[in-house]
């Protein structure tokens, strides 16, 4: 039988999914900025936990940081900007790139792997040409770099395509529609919950798939 999630973990799962998704409504409610980043941070910090909660061996802690520090960069972003959230979020990425890569699949079909590698010049490349700000453009290329590399090593991971793989594409989706958001789409209001959605989304679909697919794996 496959090992599963007790009460304290479900509770914990439950949480995440109501503060990730309730903060679609943010905009509309205006609560203090104080609250607002506890808010903000409350859904892919509780993911962290449940992770941590459901965690069994190395792949899974690394789960846990990968999810730690996303929850780090949503906090960053509001309290020190655009940069130091980045780094945040690009640590958290190269966490990622090595339990991916831990878990390769094997064998990897042709096709897959030549879709994993296209994956990331196009993220780069349409990163880069979509800011307003020109001078920042290089700064986005190089952490969409990393962006990049996470999502074309979740699609060779052995993890589920349509959960993992899915997930870490929606997560370039919406990292590629807040560089939109100073360029093409500036001033868009519906750019912003379009963002937030892609994004929790994808950090759900990663935790869940992850952690489903390691528990079926390290059972006793």
């Amino acid at each position: 039988m496959t090992d599963r999630p007790g009460l304290l973990a479900k509770l914990i799962l439950a949480c995440a999914i109501l503060g990730g998704v309730s903060f679609l409504a943010s905009a509309y409610v205006g609560p203090p900025h104080a609250a607002m980043i506890v808010w903000k941070g409350s859904g892919v910090a509780l993911l962290a936990l449940y992770a941590a909660a459901r965690a069994k061996s190395l792949d899974g802690w690394l789960l846990a940081a990968v999810m730690a520090l996303g929850a780090t960069g949503d906090v960053l972003l509001e309290t020190h900007g655009l940069v130091t959230g980045a780094i945040a979020f690009l640590a958290g990425h190269l966490v990622a790139i090595a339990l991916y890569l831990r878990n390769r699949r094997q064998p990897l079909e042709r096709s897959q792997l030549l879709l994993a590698l296209l994956i990331v010049p196009a993220t780069v490349i349409t990163a880069y040409l979509l800011p307003g700000d020109r001078a920042g453009a290089p700064g986005i290329a190089f952490y969409s770099t990393g962006l990049a590399l996470m999502a074309a090593a979740a699609w060779i991971s052995r993890f589920p395509r349509m959960s993992v793989g899915l997930g870490a594409l929606m997560f370039v989706a919406s990292d590629l529609f807040i560089f939109a958001r100073t360029g093409p789409l500036e001033g868009l209001a519906w750019v912003s919950p379009v963002v937030w959605a892609l994004y929790f989304a994808g950090q759900l679909r990663i935790c869940l798939g992850v952690v489903r697919t390691l528990a079926r794996r390290d059972e006793p």
